[in-house]
């Protein structure tokens, strides 16, 4: 069910890209990902291109992906390893998500930090 569900999400993301943001397949590995941020020009991160894993774990969706910056990035709710500190790659995680909202969920904390 996982591999079905990664590869329609892939299809998703090359018909319809969101902004500033791309992500695929490293090699033929479904379940190991590659992403591409833009810094969103209203962020102190305008400008900036930063790189993140997207690794699936086998029972997607019913648990989230780990994505981890590869760029060095500094921002209060990413640590010194890349991982990123947002509510719906952990507790708020919802199999209605897809790889295409977490991007923009990501953007979104670039713009607006939360310290709390």
């Amino acid at each position: 069910m996982a591999a079905k569900r990664i590869q329609k999400e892939l299809n998703d993301l090359r018909r319809d890209p969101p902004i500033s943001c791309s992500a695929g397949p490293v090699g033929s590995d479904l379940f190991q990902w590659q992403a591409t941020i833009m810094g969103p020009a209203d962020s102190p991160y305008a400008g900036g291109i930063f790189d993140a894993s997207i690794t699936f774990p086998p029972d997607y969706p019913f648990k989230p992906p780990k994505i981890i910056f590869k760029t060095k990035v500094y921002h209060p709710n990413i640590n010194s390893s890349g991982s990123i500190c947002l509510d719906v790659l952990k507790d708020h995680w919802s199999p209605a998500l897809t790889v295409s909202k977490l991007l923009l969920s990501i953007c979104s904390l670039l713009t607006d930090p939360n310290p709390d």
